[in-house]
């Protein structure tokens, strides 16, 4: 695995520079009057195990790449994991022949040369871990040897999974920028079966760092799958109310994930979000800032340059509950004459502002409600707002777990939901790219028996 992991790194990336610069002049030489290319060479190792036994041991590596490139306005796109003078040959010719039937689109091309990122800082991605397959398989047998410890009622497992992951990309374009970074992503997930009061209930839970050795240990890890599998036992729905709900950290981040993709600028150009028209506006509770840091060292979202080849920079989307920036790339800063906010590809490390309480004391401030632990189906409407998903978690009285729940949706526009956000708690996820802690919901509507 050594050698394995020295070939993906920081040293690869001058020969990545250079097969973007030779894709760069073949697409110039075939005719193209602009390009723009993006090169990725990844490696990782994956090990699961269940009930006591090695499952699977897979060690995969790629490398391939994706072109645009334009014929004035027109725009085509090809990508491929062939290597070679005659790969970069063949999909610059592929490219062009659909750049040449394509429509014309006055928004079509690259970002303005002046704009390209002039420093691009080390963020400090790279943390190889020199793990083999017989120390994963290790790893993910203690793992899942803690949670069957932990208590007698967790009576199967459904897969315990160590990977690790290494990567690089460089990216280029034909106003001469040429950018890349070497990443690491190490990660430790469990999920177990409890049996118990007639049921059978399943959970989980992980781990995810930059680094492998800062990983929460295996046996830890193991025992909170198992707790929470058992605690799940003798779930049932309850009546149909509106009450207050508490979305867990680990799910919140997805509730503020419905707000990004609002405020994207494909979302937006399309007309197809309820935020469309909202730059301005009161949106959250006016103690509420949402902000991004993409610089921020061993980021789990961090990028010193979007996908444009722009220098990314800290902002607020939502500050003291005001919508004041949207999410634009190029393209679609252009579609609606707005600059770009240099987040073509996405938000790089959202941060939501929170309160001193943690989750225990967000329940007792609630009162009586419900605490979502899990989320099922997509049943959100980003052009009306409308959400209704599938749920499960704990029912709450007076400031105390109940008994678990299970077989409810939860209801509510998500213009509402924001707004009625009460408090976020101190209990901040950080293994993603959103970090906000328990949000606690003012009310929405609990479907059940």
């Amino acid at each position: 695995m050594n050698s394995a992991v020295e070939s993906v790194g920081p040293q690869a990336l001058p020969g990545l520079q250079e097969q973007v610069e030779a894709i760069l002049a073949e697409a110039r030489r075939q005719g193209a009057s602009a390009c723009e290319v993006a090169v990725s060479l990844e490696q990782g190792l994956s090990t699961s195990v269940r009930q006591g036994e090695v499952e699977t041991v897979e060690f995969n590596r790629d490398r391939g790449f994706g072109i645009t490139l334009y014929l004035g306005q027109r725009k085509g796109s090809a990508s491929t994991s062939a290597q070679g003078s005659e790969a970069i040959r063949e999909t610059v010719a592929a490219a062009l022949a659909i750049a040449r039937h394509a429509s014309e689109d006055d928004c079509a091309g690259l970002a303005d040369a002046d704009l390209m990122a002039r420093e691009l800082p080390d963020l400090d991605l790279w943390h190889p871990w020199a793990i083999g397959p017989e120390q994963a398989i290790e790893q993910a047998l203690a793992c899942e040897a803690a949670a069957f410890a932990c208590d007698p009622r967790v009576t199967r497992a459904d897969g315990t999974t160590l990977n690790t992951h290494l990567g690089c990309r460089v990216y280029g374009n034909s106003h001469g920028f040429v950018g890349g970074y070497a990443s690491s992503r190490h990660s430790l997930s469990c999920v177990m079966i409890a049996e118990g009061e007639g049921q059978m209930q399943r959970d989980y839970w992980y781990d995810a760092q930059r680094i492998g050795s800062q990983l929460a240990s295996a046996e830890s890890i193991g025992r909170r799958a198992a707790e929470r599998a058992v605690a799940r036992l003798g779930a049932r729905p309850v009546p149909t109310c509106e009450v207050p709900v508490l979305f867990a950290a680990e799910l919140a981040g997805g509730l503020f994930g419905h707000l990004l993709a609002a405020i994207s600028g494909g979302s937006l150009y399309r007309k197809a979000s309820f935020l469309e028209g909202a730059l301005g506006e009161q949106i959250c509770p006016d103690w509420l800032t949402l902000d991004e840091r993409p610089r921020l060292p061993r980021g789990m979202g961090s990028a010193s340059f979007d996908g444009d080849g722009l220098a990314t920079y800290a902002k607020p989307f939502v500050e003291n509950g005001r919508l004041v920036s949207y999410a634009l790339g190029t393209y679609s800063g252009r579609k609606l004459g707005m600059p770009s906010t240099a987040n073509a590809g996405g938000v790089h490390n959202l941060f939501v502002s929170h309160g001193a309480d943690d989750q225990a004391a967000l329940i007792r401030r609630m009162g009586r409600g419900l605490l979502v632990t899990e989320l099922m189906g997509q049943g959100v409407n980003l052009v009306t707002g409308d959400y209704s998903r599938g749920a499960a978690g704990f029912w709450v009285e007076n400031g105390v777990i109940q008994f678990p729940v299970q077989e409810v949706t939860i209801a509510g526009n998500l213009r509402d939901l924001l707004r009625g956000i009460v408090a976020v708690g101190s209990d901040v996820e950080t293994r993603g790219n959103v970090r906000s802690g328990s949000v606690l919901i003012e009310k929405m509507t609990v479907g059940g028996s």
